[in-house]
């Protein structure tokens, strides 16, 4: 019974923060769109496995990852200048009417999309304080326990919540697309859009120092929950 709260827990919690507009999600309709159904799948598949390896890491290793505050930097760069350029890769693609043109200007990099979504997801540390966040909050109310058995399953949890969620774009952009008979351009100048104000508001947050490496580095310190403690050697 307390495994399958702890398995609820981090599905909900991954499923409603998969909800909100965001470069995985967003790319991962854009793909269902341009690419299909199949590819949107493998590349969320991709972004979700990172994001449990991310967890996971986070739940039993947070004192070193406090200390890579520069390598997480680095990552926020990245992040934001794919981000622009997958903002200008929209815009070019609904400027193009042709759809035989549009398909050659996917500006998307050929690559297995299981591998992209892995990729995009590891150069994306923002899951680290918001899983510490929500982990501590778990471990407070007594739900989650610092035992294998329960960083497994929520793990899971996690997992299936996050697919879940990109789920709810991949089908709705495909729905939107082909029932309402939305203007696949209309939908670019959308997705662009979305992708600009995002790098905005990722540059705001680097240069005003709030940004996710910032926040990993203040991760733990004045909290007396197990996260980040070395595990009891009798765990189950």
């Amino acid at each position: 019974m307390q495994l399958a709260r702890v398995f609820f827990w981090g599905m909900l919690v991954s499923f409603l923060g998969s909800l909100p507009l965001g470069t995985l999600n967003v790319l991962a309709m854009k793909i269902s769109v341009e690419e299909g159904i199949k590819y949107a799948v493998f590349f969320s598949l991709g972004s979700l496995l990172m994001e449990m390896i991310y967890v996971r890491v986070s739940l039993v290793g947070i004192n070193w990852i406090r200390k890579q505050k520069k390598l997480f930097q680095w990552l926020e760069w990245i992040t934001l200048f794919i981000v622009v350029a997958l903002a200008i890769g929209s815009f070019m693609t609904a400027i193009n009417h042709n759809p035989a043109d549009a398909q050659v200007q996917n500006h998307l990099p050929d690559v297995n999309r299981f591998l992209l979504g892995i990729f995009l997801c590891a150069i994306s540390p923002v899951q680290i304080p918001f899983w510490f966040g929500w982990s501590t909050v778990l471990f407070t109310k007594k739900v989650l326990l610092p035992k294998n058995s329960n960083y497994n399953i929520y793990i899971l949890g996690i997992g299936l919540g996050t697919l879940m969620g990109n789920c709810v774009f991949i089908f709705g952009g495909k729905w939107i697309v082909e029932k309402l008979n939305t203007n696949q351009n209309i939908l670019n100048y959308v997705i662009g859009s979305i992708f600009a104000l995002t790098a905005i508001i990722q540059l705001v947050k680097i240069v005003t120092h709030k940004d996710a490496a910032e926040k990993l580095e203040h991760l733990g310190e004045n909290d007396n929950t197990p996260i980040g403690e070395p595990l009891p050697e009798t765990e189950d």
